[in-house]
């Protein structure tokens, strides 16, 4: 029976998580203040006085003892009503409840063409790298518990930021990144086989990479096709972006008239087939409002479910004390009555 007794005391301990409410501990005094600084209460009813003093000194001996042992239940309820109050907590069964994230390599054309200045931010023309950094910064600040990676590519391709949780680095990274950086061509196989060499090591599934860029295939050594047919095998899903847009043109009578581009047109043909070959999705943004559509719809394709931290709920345990106070407060009440009916 005592190990029984002990085994129950260890499980009611398992996990405990301490006190909601420690501050309530400070009320465990209060009877004896009350006690010490409170006056007595004055009777206005005459003495008795009985000639049989001597016979009642015995059931004054009695009732002093009765006194002590009535006087000791209400304590072990005040206790036990203070811990009530105090909020004892139970740390329960630790799970790892699933969440949604996404894991994801951005790939940004910082070719010389990106500083061609075709699109608008409101009313303000800028060029195809501001617009896109726009657009992506704000596609970030939707992407709280994600791990994402940034990679630039020009005449040959860097990773300027690996996968990682903190988007503040990836979001600083790319706000100092400047068209040229990397060249004024674009190495758009090697990009996509640089992505595909830093997302091998990822579980299955979640090998993304979103590429934008607004030229053709002008330098490197892996054509594009063939680095499809590589991310492919590794199963890393590539959706690719064509940006740019006719021009920014002039103001004629108030009338906007598109200036011809200088550069050579987006490759379109190519990268709607490195994003079918790979199992993604291609997609044409002609101005700012367009792309930022686009990255409103990959939000959407691209979930992954991953275990989050592992979490016990907190599990509160003062109806325990709660019930025991009112049960000992319920037998002091029917151990003072008869000692009153007797004392009548």
């Amino acid at each position: 029976m005592l190990a029984g007794g002990l085994s129950v005391v260890r499980q009611a301990l398992d996990g405990f998580a301490g006190f909601a409410w420690p501050w309530a501990w400070a009320l465990l005094p209060l009877p004896v203040l009350a006690h010490w600084l409170l006056p007595p209460r004055r009777s206005s009813a005459p003495a008795l006085r009985v000639p049989w003093g001597e016979r009642l000194q015995g059931v004054a001996a009695g009732g002093e003892a009765g006194l002590r042992g009535h006087w000791l239940l209400p304590a072990l309820a005040w206790l036990l009503l203070v811990t009530a109050i105090a909020r004892p907590q139970q740390l329960g069964e630790a799970h790892e409840p699933p969440r949604q994230a996404r894991q994801m390599l951005l790939a940004v054309d910082l070719s010389g063409s990106m500083n061609e200045a075709d699109m608008r931010l409101g009313v303000q023309v800028v060029d195809r790298l501001t617009a896109a950094k726009a657009v992506i910064a704000d596609f970030l600040d939707r992407r709280a518990g994600d791990r994402v990676g940034l990679l630039v590519f020009g005449q040959r391709a860097y990773v300027l930021t690996p996968l990682t949780l903190d988007l503040a680095s990836v979001r600083g990274q790319l706000r100092d990144s400047v068209a040229g950086l990397a060249g004024q061509e674009t190495a758009l196989g090697d990009a996509i086989g640089l992505a595909v060499k830093r997302l091998r090591e990822q579980p299955e599934g979640q090998r993304v990479v979103i590429l934008l860029t607004d030229g053709v295939n002008t330098a490197g050594v892996l054509d594009p096709r063939k680095a499809a047919e590589l991310a492919k095998a590794e199963g890393v899903r590539v959706h690719t972006i064509a940006f740019g847009g006719a021009g920014a043109g002039f103001s004629f009578f108030g009338m906007q008239v598109p200036m011809p581009q200088g550069g050579e047109e987006v490759d379109e043909d190519t990268l709607d087939e490195v994003a079918r070959t790979t199992g993604g999705r291609f997609f044409r943004a002609r101005d700012t409002e367009a792309l930022a559509g686009i990255y409103a719809e990959l939000d959407r394709l691209e979930p992954v479910q991953v275990a989050a931290a592992p979490v016990r709920p907190r599990i509160e345990r003062y109806p325990w004390p709660l019930a025991a106070a009112w049960l000992l407060a319920l037998l002091a009440g029917l151990w003072r009555t008869p000692a009153g009916r007797s004392a009548a």
